[in-house]
């Protein structure tokens, strides 16, 4: 599950390496709390992501982990680890 805090957010979608950055795949929901939550089923591996958030991309507040894109800019990291 991704969830980002965003509280002032009108809309907020998940773009991402595993959806081809395709935001439309990915639109996120408010819950009661005022966070944006979206479940995706991913397999094992490395994943690139971000939110787009009011029309902006943004990194996500509670992840450190980044890297460098090709746009100068950077995108936020996911570990998905295989289950036993």
């Amino acid at each position: 599950m991704f969830s980002f805090d965003f509280p002032d957010a009108k809309e907020v979608y998940l773009g991402g390496d595993f959806n081809e950055w395709n935001i439309k795949k990915h639109p996120m929901k408010r819950n009661t709390k005022g966070h944006w939550e979206k479940i995706v089923m991913l397999n094992p591996g490395r994943y690139e992501y971000k939110a787009m958030v009011d029309g902006k991309w943004q990194l996500d507040p509670n992840n450190d982990w980044t890297c460098m894109n090709c746009y100068g800019s950077h995108n936020s990291i996911i570990m998905v680890l295989q289950r036993e």
